[in-house]
């Protein structure tokens, strides 16, 4: 018989917490039990989506982010997984990425007066994101948002995009200023060589078509750090 949760107190069963707090006050683990829903002889649900997500602990993600990145095979390899348990995460995950993109902020007539702004705005399209991406946000000289374009999507640690394509968008819509960001999968914050070096010629090449480099947003565990207030920007 498939080990229960009936042991605990009634406050502690995802089933029942859920119902007398509301989902919002449920841990990661206690969602993910009622996903799994039941427990083998050994593990009860909760045991199962426990050992799940703490096994992010070594790699600088969150366990949500973590569990977005299994595949339906990984999955299958911890006890009391199976295909149908597999497929059903699989389908709440797909679910969620897209619930999640139909509430992005709306960019008409948006104006940008703080970083915040900007990782409010596309934060969300980040949430689910296991490569490296970059965004243009190109903006008029009320920086009022014009329009955002995905540039590139590149591996998990790099990004491989001309200044020409970058730049050819905000020179067509006769942008005042453009703001970029990407994403580290990785989870870190800190910019690398490679950002910094790629941050100093974008500025350098759009001053020549008179667009100002606002700032470059670097977004991680839906945190965020500005290269323009960490002082890689003149």
């Amino acid at each position: 018989m498939a080990k229960i949760v009936d042991k605990l107190p009634l406050s502690d069963r995802p089933y029942e917490k859920l119902e007398l707090v509301g989902p919002s006050n449920l841990t990661n683990s206690e969602l993910l039990a009622i996903i799994i829903k039941t427990g083998t002889k050994k593990y009860s649900c909760l045991d199962i989506a426990r050992n799940i997500l703490k096994q992010n602990a070594s790699i600088e993600i969150t366990d949500i982010e973590y569990l977005t990145r299994l595949s339906l095979q990984e999955l299958q390899q911890y006890e009391g997984i199976g295909r149908v348990k597999a497929i059903q995460i699989k389908a709440v995950i797909e679910l969620a990425k897209r619930i999640s993109k139909a509430y992005e902020f709306d960019v008409n007539k948006s104006k940008v007066t703080s970083p915040s702004d900007i990782f409010n705005l596309v934060s969300s399209s980040y949430c689910f994101e296991k490569q490296e991406c970059l965004k243009t946000i190109i903006l008029n000289k009320r920086n009022v948002i014009l329009s955002v374009v995905t540039n590139a999507i590149g591996t998990n640690d790099s990004i491989n995009i001309s200044f020409k394509e970058i730049l050819s968008e905000p020179i067509k819509q006769m942008a005042h200023s453009i703001i970029l960001v990407h994403n580290h999968p990785s989870g870190s914050l800190t910019p690398s060589k490679q950002d910094i070096i790629f941050t100093n010629k974008i500025n350098e090449i759009s001053n020549i078509f008179n667009i100002i480099l606002l700032d470059h947003i670097i977004i991680a565990n839906n945190k965020y750090i500005s290269m323009k207030e960490k002082g890689y920007i003149n």
